[in-house]
């Protein structure tokens, strides 16, 4: 099939689908200069770790290319200025700072080469780590789908396609997988995913697009879903994964995982390896977002509480070791107790 693409880079131009006008419209937006490719992370007009992680480093490059003048000298310092300013964009998802981090340090030992050398180099390792996370997905795919049975349904949250990463996505990549190269008849419960509706903007438009049957409902009809097993499992993505297996994942993920517990459904994680941070051994040293108060007092446009009332919106939580049933990755089902390092 073919899926939607979240970003484009051809001859050097680089360009996203401004994922927050979709499914109404699709814009594509040029990323030509620093502020607006931060903008554009933190405005989560592009947005999914792999596809933060990639743009970003694509990014880097572009801006430097254009940050050069006529006759002057490109420097690794103003690179490594570049990557530092895009690493600051959002603190959770930790697919961002592995492409800064090899992008600098790809750049570290480059120093002393000629401009045209120095760039075609550095666009070299932002085009690898572009091409490495399509191979990613399509492992993440091929083991997810491994999990998914004929005829299961599947509950997924916020939107882990193609719109979130450079390939077919990491829980919906399994699901693609499952559907279309395995022929299995399998149905999806998607989220909502309050308060910016990436499951029902971006998940829906993803699978009503591919043509695989999904019913949307609210962030609070999951547990009523569960209870009448609707669902046969639940799968989720990641942003961040400690150590031992906690899962960073959008705000909604941690009360997923104790429901389906409760019931008895598997709960799995899909994220590439990217997306393990080693350095951290428990989920309470992940670092969550916390984005505006309008994001909840309104509803696209329109407000929906009072303009006063005082708001609490982290982006994420985080499902614990304990209650996930597996993590994929493109190396594999992992189970518990888990020892990433």
């Amino acid at each position: 099939m073919n899926y939607i693409p979240s970003l484009k880079y051809e001859n050097g131009q680089l360009t996203i689908i401004d994922q927050t006008r979709l499914p109404v419209e699709t814009i594509w937006l040029p990323i030509h200069d620093l502020n607006t490719a931060c903008e554009a992370i933190v405005a989560l007009r592009v947005r999914g770790a792999p596809a933060i992680g990639v743009m970003a480093a694509l990014s880097a490059i572009v801006v430097f290319r254009n940050s050069v003048k006529a006759g002057e000298a490109a420097s690794v310092e103003r690179f490594l200025e570049i990557c530092n300013t895009l690493r600051k964009t959002r603190p959770t998802a930790v697919n961002l700072f592995y492409a800064m981090d090899r992008m600098s340090a790809k750049a570290a030992g480059l120093e002393g080469l000629a401009a045209d050398e120095l760039q075609q180099q550095l666009e070299a390792e932002a085009v690898a780590i572009y091409r490495e996370d399509v191979e990613l997905c399509d492992a993440i795919g091929r083991h997810g789908a491994t999990l998914i049975k004929e005829g299961a349904t599947v509950l997924t949250h916020c939107n882990t396609g193609s719109l979130a990463t450079a390939g077919r996505g990491t829980a919906l990549g399994a699901i693609y997988t499952a559907f279309f190269e395995e022929a299995k008849k399998i149905k999806v419960i998607n989220t909502e995913t309050r308060p910016l509706l990436q499951g029902a903007r971006l998940t829906s438009y993803e699978l009503v697009t591919a043509g695989i049957p999904t019913t949307l409902i609210t962030d609070s009809m999951a547990a009523m879903v569960m209870k009448q097993r609707r669902v046969d499992l639940v799968m989720v993505g990641a942003d961040r994964i400690a150590r031992n297996g906690d899962s960073a994942n959008k705000i909604g993920t941690l009360a997923l995982s104790i429901l389906a517990k409760h019931y008895g459904i598997p709960f799995y994680v899909l994220a590439p390896s990217t997306t393990i941070d080693t350095t951290i051994a428990d989920g309470s040293a992940i670092v969550i977002e916390e984005r505006t108060a309008d994001e909840v007092r309104s509803f696209g446009e329109r407000r929906t509480a009072p303009a006063n009332v005082n708001v609490f919106n982290p982006a994420f939580d985080v499902a614990p070791a304990e209650l996930i049933s597996g993590i994929v990755t493109e190396k594999g089902v992992f189970h518990g107790p888990y020892d990433f390092r």
